[in-house]
């Protein structure tokens, strides 16, 4: 009983966090999980939610990360335009915005790149609406070698 009121609950809240589909233009890939675009009318970096590639900065082994990084450059590019979707935070603890992003062929930006082989999965409650989508897109691209988890690429073994 106490799990349906939970339920009841979030589908009363997640609305009046939640954020309709807004559309903006890609301004640079930053990395394999995040980019820059233009958002109301200025300069704003965009986490996509729910993955985590590895990283190209700081790191000794930077060759996941470019790997990762390229994938993404294949798919979006400077003056794409892509729809963002917002979950229940809106911001990191970096400003940086939180976002599932949409692109223009209809497929979200964070699943492909997990289902390709690029990313983890990495969720933060409560923002979490994609979760059972990115797992099982991570235990196909494991299951069928794909990216960094291919055997042409040994970092995932």
């Amino acid at each position: 009983m106490r799990c349906i009121k939970f339920l009841i609950l979030m589908a009363l809240v997640l609305p009046l966090y939640a954020e309709p589909t807004v559309h903006v233009e890609v301004l640079k890939v930053v990395d394999g999980d995040t980019i820059d675009v233009l958002y109301n009318g200025k300069k704003e970096a965009v986490r996509l939610i729910g993955i985590d590639t590895p990283e190209v900065y700081f790191v000794s082994d930077r060759k996941p990360g470019l790997l990762a990084s390229k994938f993404v450059k294949g798919l979006v590019k400077k003056g794409d335009k892509v729809g963002l979707e917002f979950d229940v935070r809106l911001r990191d603890k970096y400003n940086r915005l939180l976002a599932y992003v949409w692109l223009k062929d209809g497929r979200m930006l964070n699943e492909v790149i997990v289902r390709e082989g690029y990313a983890h999965v990495m969720t933060i409650p409560p923002t979490v609406r994609y979760v059972k989508v990115f797992r099982a897109a991570f235990r196909k691209a494991v299951s069928e070698e794909k990216g960094l988890w291919s055997k042409e690429y040994d970092g995932g073994k």
